[in-house]
């Protein structure tokens, strides 16, 4: 693999990949309404620079998207968010204070670990390759010493997946905005000394590595630990008394 400015030129078959989970994110994106119905879609140079791919990925993942008919083109304008005519299926509170961040991780607790648990009993290769390109991608992010808040989500996104079971991928869908927001600070927190953002990929890679080894209960535990250990870093060590 070579890398081309801040983009990576891919073989095709990691293409292919890549532009599935570019497409995933955008996805999700729209759906979370976080592109407005109708708003314009940053170019395929701004969104190749987001997600540190090349063009033609984000090319790829744009025409499906078109296809599917999420987002429509005005010739020399750009792509813009299909109006959405049917309700949200599924939705929470905003995030407005410290302790909704906590209440969100809390929450987490309760559904992904058992995500992970029947992903590691019910993985298929598409599935272990999905979370595996996540890691890769996650693990770059490392190498360049950077936090990619939309590549964490989709590693969690992905394991929800993996337990072929939508209520757990719907729930998480619909936590996108309300976890990112702990994502970003606990992405801050792991700037500076010390080796935080190491410790973090291998705790991803640990649970990875017990899904695609059907090892369900070690994964169900690695992800309990890896969101407590998130939490935990973020609040360091000082969670607040939610009774109050």
């Amino acid at each position: 693999m070579t890398q081309t400015g801040s983009s990576l030129d891919v073989e095709p078959r990691h293409r292919t990949l890549f532009a599935d989970r570019v497409y995933q994110l955008l996805q999700t994106r729209i759906s979370n309404g976080e592109y407005a119905s109708d708003e314009k879609l940053p170019s395929e140079k701004e969104l190749s620079d987001q997600f540190d791919v090349s063009r033609p990925i984000v090319r790829e993942a744009l025409d499906r998207l078109r296809k599917e008919g999420m987002i429509y083109s005005r010739q020399g304008a750009g792509s813009f968010v299909r109006l959405r005519t049917e309700p949200r299926s599924l939705g929470f509170p905003p995030v407005e204070t410290i302790a909704d961040i906590q209440r969100c991780y809390e929450f987490r607790l309760t559904i992904e670990p058992e995500a992970a648990f029947f992903a590691a009993k019910r993985r298929n290769e598409a599935a272990i390759s999905s979370i595996g390109e996540v890691v890769e991608l996650l693990s770059s992010a490392t190498d360049q010493q950077r936090h990619r808040e939309d590549a964490d989500f989709a590693f969690h996104k992905a394991v929800a997946d993996a337990s072929n079971n939508h209520y757990y991928s719907s729930a998480m869908q619909a936590l996108r905005s309300h976890i990112a927001v702990g994502m970003k600070l606990h992405g801050l927190a792991l700037m500076g000394p010390g080796r935080g953002l190491e410790k973090v990929l291998d705790e991803h890679r640990h649970i990875y590595e017990c899904i695609r080894d059907g090892d369900a209960e070690t994964a169900r535990q690695q992800m309990r630990t890896h969101l407590e250990g998130s939490r935990n870093r973020l609040f360091e060590d000082r969670v607040l008394d939610l009774s109050l």
